[in-house]
């Protein structure tokens, strides 16, 4: 696996340890900066010509630093809805779309990612998110009404909405993360499967739609779209370094 390119914030790195190893790292560093670190084969391509489409398969062996990442990591395939690099180092602009994944994915207690209120919502998960394609000029029409996201009732019926036709599934995942994992995802046209060192972990029929890119990441973003509606998003202090362990990635057809 050689196609895929590095990203990162000011003070944060990305090294090659070995012709299949890396090491993403972030800095210390307080709330309110953006610190991030990533190998993707996306972030430079139109949405049209992501690279991936079922069936398709990732594996990678991978380690965290501590339990307690103040933020997000993860690996896996998405179809960059939201576009957060927003141009950023010669990356493509795009409109953003609605929600289309499968990974395995970390979100600490800050964050609050399900539109269903039964589903997991942070914690170490294997999910996936399944959306009409609805193209995206389209949706950038209801962009002006995104302030009322501002009031919890609003939110509330907001989040109602796409829950009634964004289908989402998740499962907690109880492993033990600072130590060396094998990590396989297999996405097919009506199911995804997660294993860890061999192990089906998690089964799913909510399969992405639409091609999608493969990504791997650490930062210290948090999103929170809860219940209450008290929509939140920023980022967090990282009172230590952090790092992401990555090797033997491969992913193929």
């Amino acid at each position: 696996m050689n196609n895929f390119r590095v990203r990162a914030t000011v003070g944060a790195e990305v090294t090659e340890l070995s012709p299949e190893s890396w090491r993403l790292s972030l800095p210390e560093g307080k709330a309110g900066v953006y610190r991030w670190a990533q190998l993707d084969d996306y972030l430079h391509l139109d949405r049209s010509a992501f690279l991936w489409r079922p069936p398709v398969k990732l594996a990678v062996s991978a380690r965290v630093s501590t339990v307690q990442v103040p933020g997000t990591w993860g690996f896996g395939f998405w179809n960059d809805p939201f576009n957060a690099s927003a141009g950023i180092g010669g990356t493509r602009r795009r409109l953003p779309a609605l929600p289309n994944c499968a990974w395995f994915f970390y979100a600490s207690p800050d964050s609050y990612l399900a539109l269903h209120d039964t589903h997991p919502a942070q914690g170490f998960l294997a999910a996936t998110f399944s959306s009409p394609l609805i193209p995206p000029v389209l949706l950038a029409a209801g962009l002006p009404g995104l302030p009322l996201l501002a009031l919890p009732p609003s939110a509330q019926l907001f989040r109602r909405f796409l829950g009634s036709f964004i289908k989402e599934s998740a499962g907690r995942l109880d492993v033990e993360v600072t130590t060396w994992h094998t990590y396989q995802l297999e996405w097919n046209d009506g199911d995804v499967r997660f294993l860890v060192d061999g192990d089906i972990k998690f089964n799913t029929p909510v399969a992405p739609c639409g091609r999608m890119g493969l990504v791997l990441w650490i930062d210290n973003q948090f999103a929170a779209f809860p219940p209450d509606g008290k929509v939140r998003f920023g980022s967090l202090n990282n009172p230590e370094p952090v790092w992401m362990e990555l090797s033997a990635i491969s992913v193929h057809e």
